[in-house]
């Protein structure tokens, strides 16, 4: 995963000690109901989008420029689904440690814009579509946690009478 540069400077005075930080996580569905997904270069797990809001970035612009950046699928964002924070401390390899607090977001394909998943940049191997009977192996265990709690809001939100949430306006 690329670091933000705000990140970086803020490594430089508190060294590896935790951060609390936001992030986005991006579940896009397509029309036939496929979830997209990529490979991650640093783990060779399959996940999710997710990535961290840069200072002053409003959460769906987030949600748009990482999927794009990782995926270069161009994405609409629809709602915000679940917002949740990390039961754990994440240590990476360089010793970094940083909690999150995460927002889901269920986003489609945007009207006009790329649908074709490619890799567009060093943190994924493979992108793709998938159904949900035929998710690829292994998931990361956030985005078990993720798919799971966007799915519960699917079937609570699609209840006799109930209406979808206003979308996003992004930008």
């Amino acid at each position: 995963m690329t670091t933000p540069e705000f990140v970086i400077e803020l490594r430089r005075s508190i060294g590896h000690a935790p951060l609390w930080l936001s992030g986005i996580t991006a579940y896009v569905r397509d029309g036939e109901g496929r979830v997209l997904l990529g490979r991650r270069a640093d783990t060779g797990l399959w996940a999710l989008v997710y990535g961290i809001i840069e200072p002053g970035e409003q959460p769906a612009d987030t949600v748009v420029r990482e999927v794009r950046e990782e995926t270069g699928v161009d994405v609409k964002v629809e709602t915000l689904v679940a917002v949740s924070s990390s039961p754990r401390l994440v240590t990476y390899p360089n010793g970094d440690q940083a909690r999150y607090l995460n927002l889901s977001f269920l986003c489609r394909p945007a009207a006009g814009g790329n649908d074709r998943p490619s890799v567009s940049d060093d943190e994924s191997l493979e992108v793709g579509w998938f159904r949900r009977d035929a998710l690829p192996s292994p998931l990361t265990e956030s985005t078990v946690d993720r798919m799971r709690e966007v799915e519960e809001w699917l079937e609570r939100s699609a209840g006799p009478g109930r209406d979808r949430a206003a979308s996003f306006q992004v930008g």
